[in-house]
């Protein structure tokens, strides 16, 4: 497939599971009427995102991916729709949980299941306490419109995250979010250097980034959208500021991306025997 259209969301959430995925629902559905094939809604967009604060009752609302109604609903969703819906959830697996995303094809079937890689700890941030580290490694999928790679939120600092992606075959990068300001520093605004990474992940790829983050005042932490869709070069072709609502929708042209991606020489350039180091803890 040559082009592909995709969407990413951006919109706010309550304590109300059940209004969110309705409302997700109700943007993948008119994504899907402007012709979006991949349509990605914001990271744990089932409710507020708990991890502001420490509270073991919070721990109640993971479920096994077979049975998370987020899960459930985009299935639905998806196959009724005919499209790829990356979707993000808190994940109970017996003991242990996770910050994961259930890959749902386009005919509602779960492809497998990304495990966060990478967990925050910090003011307003306290993932540490909810998610085990991700045990599924990075994944790509092979999709009816190129191969998709999908990291979650806190992923999306890391350049070896999109560089491994790249290297297993993706040629479009996914990212769900939710960040916004930062408790310890008012005034710390985090937006501009949040999208430089991403921009740098497309940049040095050379393929395109897609980033769906949240909106909102959660009980003082202000989530501030600036959603984005980029083509290879890491120039914009749909973004959001800090309060629209809704689904960015946005056409890539892979085969362009992918001339591009083999000129530009970066992976024909990569020296993988002098990188030792960065596998090395500190």
């Amino acid at each position: 497939m040559t082009k592909v259209t995709v969407a990413a969301l951006q919109l706010a959430f309550t304590d109300d599971m059940a209004d969110n995925i309705a409302r997700v629902s109700d943007h993948v559905r008119k994504a899907a009427v402007r012709g979006a094939k991949i349509i990605l809604p914001p990271e744990l967009f089932e409710g507020p995102y708990f991890c502001r604060v420490e509270d073991e009752a919070l721990f109640a609302t993971a479920q096994p991916v077979d049975t998370h109604p987020a899960v459930q609903d985009m299935r639905k969703l998806a196959k009724d729709l005919g499209v790829y819906i990356p979707t993000s959830f808190f994940e109970r697996d017996g003991q242990h949980h996770y910050n994961s995303l259930a890959m749902i094809d386009d005919q509602g079937e779960i492809m497998g299941v990304y495990r966060k890689s990478h967990i925050p700890d910090g003011p307003g941030y306290e993932e540490k306490f909810y998610f085990r580290p991700g045990n599924s490694g990075f994944k790509v999928w092979e999709t009816r419109y190129g191969t998709i790679g999908v990291g979650i939120c806190w992923d999306q600092w890391y350049p070896e995250c999109a560089r491994a992606m790249a290297l297993m075959g993706a040629e479009m990068l996914f990212y769900p979010t939710a960040i916004g300001s930062e408790p310890y520093d008012a005034d710390l605004d985090t937006s501009r250097m949040w999208r430089r990474a991403m921009l740098g992940h497309a940049v040095s790829n050379c393929m395109p980034v897609i980033a769906a983050n949240r909106i909102g005042d959660e009980d003082g932490q202000i989530f501030y959208g600036h959603s984005f869709i980029t083509d290879e070069w890491g120039d914009f072709v749909a973004e959001a500021d800090a309060k629209d609502h809704g689904a960015l929708v946005a056409t890539l042209d892979l085969e362009r991306a992918r001339k591009h991606r083999a000129g530009m020489g970066f992976f024909r350039d990569r020296r993988p025997d002098l990188y030792g180091r960065i596998a090395q803890d500190i």
